[in-house]
């Protein structure tokens, strides 16, 4: 039986850039083995199912996964991708100007809005769960050191902590834009800190941006997933920016852009606005390659 799919770059308007998601919707029929299954044939840092949903008052459902074969339940890159996706291809017969519809990821409903403009979408705001704020990481010298980093290398002015809009990841402030790049993670080193502490991944990120427009330039590494490195994380950008508002770096109330993925030659912006109860994100996206898979069901 065949069911269709998407690459997707999201978070960028040029192909080949940004983050790469694979999207495969019409997917009701497919097992969470058969998820798995392409999702480590796509081999993408996640792929996004879109299927009808369980919640009420959803429009519709995202399973995402890794290669690995894990389920993540964040509002990141995963579910832009998805809904952008859907409303390229006429799949949600939106008007022109805003809609706002609900999406059903993990045990949460959460609204966002598609803005379109002759016929096409031409940006997404998605919102994030509110902010949970978890342990606070104050020996350095085992992460300084398993992030491949020299001692200095870490911004000790601000606190390296856990915190959530959904998935919770380890912030961890670097003295600047070049200590980012040096990073050279030992990813099962890595991954023991992010499981003792609490965090899924790893947004090393400093407030020395390449971007003009942007106000922190980060890397992502997620290796409790089985992902080396992320392009583009949502999940992660929001939570950066609530950090930055809980310590006054920024405003409350106010919205910046974070650069993700210069490194990997997939230079992504994410734009996360931070409200008083909510977290929103924001972006654009290009479709890169459409096609039909064809693999067994039960």
């Amino acid at each position: 039986m065949p069911f269709p799919f998407a690459l997707v770059d999201v978070f960028s308007e040029t192909p080949l850039t940004g983050n790469p998601l694979a999207v495969v919707w019409e997917a009701d029929d497919l097992s969470v083995e058969n998820m798995r299954g392409i999702a480590r044939e796509f081999n993408q840092s996640e792929t996004t199912f879109v299927l009808r949903p369980d919640a009420q008052g959803a429009d519709r459902r995202l399973r995402s996964f890794t290669p690995t074969g894990a389920e993540v339940v964040g509002a990141g890159h995963n579910a832009l991708g998805a809904w952008w996706l859907l409303a390229a291809t006429n799949q949600l017969c939106l008007a022109e100007g805003s809609a706002t519809l609900r999406q059903e990821i993990g045990e949460r409903v959460l609204p966002l809005q598609i803005e379109m403009e002759e016929g096409a979408p031409s940006i997404i705001r998605m919102s994030q769960a509110s902010p949970l704020f978890g342990e606070i990481l104050d020996e350095l010298t085992e992460l300084t050191a398993a992030l491949g980093l020299k001692p200095g290398d870490l911004d000790t002015s601000l606190p390296t902590q856990v915190v959530s809009t959904g998935a919770g990841h380890l912030m961890v402030p670097a003295r600047n834009a070049v200590a980012v790049d040096s990073a050279e993670p030992d990813a099962p080193r890595l991954r023991q800190i992010l499981q003792k502490i609490g965090g899924q991944g790893c947004y090393l990120f400093s407030l020395d941006p390449v971007a003009p427009e942007s106000l922190a330039y980060t890397r992502f590494f997620n290796p409790t997933v089985g992902i080396w490195e992320d392009p583009a994380t949502g999940s992660a950008a929001g939570p950066l920016a609530c950090h930055l508002a809980a310590r006054g770096v920024i405003a409350e109330s106010a919205e910046v852009v974070i650069e993700q993925g210069r490194s990997m030659g997939r230079s992504s912006l994410i734009t996360v606005h931070v409200g008083t109860e909510q977290v929103h994100i924001a972006g654009t996206c290009v479709v890169t390659a459409e096609g039909r898979l064809r693999v067994p069901t039960p």
